[in-house]
């Protein structure tokens, strides 16, 4: 007898897209929505992701720049970063959701998912 636990199963990723699999620009026009912990889950478009209020982000921009917090400014980066991942964070149902929707209307440099679909058809 051991005091090893059984191993657990987490699902930790989800891909979202109207591309069949095997279509050639299927990267481009897939949703990723990712576990963060805490039964939080993230929507992510390549390096984006996506907030509450329907827009993509890079992440969170601090003072306008990409430089670190000195140490006078850690508590306002940590409640900035807070803010951020709670506009950022789902439940399991409400990221797969927003993925769905946001899928059918992805775009790639004027490139859309339909004209992805429409060549495929085509060839």
């Amino acid at each position: 007898m051991t005091d090893i636990p059984e191993p657990t199963v987490v699902p930790v990723r989800y891909l979202v897209s109207c591309l069949p699999e095997g279509h050639d620009d299927r990267w481009l026009f897939s949703i990723q929505v990712e576990y963060r912990g805490n039964g939080l889950w993230a929507v992510k478009l390549r390096s984006q992701t996506l907030g509450a209020d329907g827009t993509w982000s890079f992440g969170l921009r601090w003072i306008e720049s990409n430089r670190e917090p000195d140490p006078s400014e850690v508590d306002a980066y940590d409640k900035a970063q807070a803010a951020w991942l709670a506009e950022h964070r789902f439940d399991h149902d409400t990221a797969l959701r927003l993925a769905r929707e946001h899928a059918p209307r992805l775009r790639y440099r004027g490139y859309t998912v339909a004209d992805a679909l429409r060549e495929t058809s085509r060839g």
